[in-house]
C-alpha cells in the first residue's frame, strides 16, 4: 500500500485493552491487524501498567503506525474505577508521544456515531458494523472491534478536516 496512512485505535482498559491498526489510502480503508493486550490481573498495578506500555510500544514497533487514536475515558460511577481507567489511558497514549505521533482522543459517543450512525449504539451494534466495514478482521474481540472502531474515527475525522483545510 503506497502513500498509505496507518493509524492505531486504542480502546484502553487495566484488563484488557484492545487495538486496532487500520490503513487508509486516499477513500479506502483497510484492516490491517488487531488484538487484545491483557495484563496479568494478579500483578499489582504497576506491573499492569506497564504491561500496557510494553504491549503497545511493540505493536507500534511491529505495524509502525503514522497516527494514534485513544477512547476518552467515561465518567464510571465508582470513582477508582475512572482513576484506574485514567492510568491505564496514561500507559497507552505515552508510547504513540513518545514515538513522534499524533495522538487524537475521541468521545464513545464520536466514535459509535462513526462507525453505526448512532452515538448510542451498544458493542454488538459496533462489531457488527466493524465486521462489516473490515470484512477481512474477521470476527474480533468486542476490546478490538471498539479499538478498531476509534482508528475509524480518526479516519473519518482527518479526511473530514483535509476536506474543510482544502475548501479554505
Amino acid at each position: 500500500m503506497t502513500n498509505a496512512i496507518r493509524i492505531l485505535g486504542l480502546d484502553p482498559g487495566l484488563r484488557r485493552t484492545g487495538w486496532g491498526v487500520v490503513a487508509i489510502t486516499g477513500a479506502r480503508l483497510s484492516h490491517v491487524a488487531h488484538g487484545v493486550i491483557a495484563p496479568d490481573d494478579t500483578l499489582p498495578l504497576a506491573h499492569r501498567l506497564l504491561a500496557l506500555f510494553e504491549g503497545v510500544t511493540a505493536i507500534i514497533e511491529t505495524h509502525a503506525p503514522h497516527e494514534a487514536a485513544v477512547e476518552e475515558t467515561f465518567m464510571n460511577t465508582n470513582p477508582s474505577s475512572t482513576l484506574k481507567l485514567g492510568h491505564a489511558r496514561a500507559a497507552v497514549m505515552i508510547p504513540p508521544a513518545r514515538a513522534g505521533l499524533v495522538v487524537a482522543e475521541y468521545a464513545a459517543k464520536v466514535v459509535k456515531k462513526a462507525v453505526v450512525g448512532t452515538g448510542g449504539a451498544d458493542k454488538s451494534q459496533v462489531a457488527f458494523m466493524i465486521a462489516r466495514l473490515l470484512p477481512t478482521a474477521g470476527s474480533p474481540t468486542a476490546d478490538a472491534a471498539d479499538a478498531l472502531a476509534v482508528a475509524i474515527a480518526h479516519a473519518h475525522a482527518r479526511t473530514a478536516r483535509r476536506r474543510l483545510d482544502s475548501a479554505a
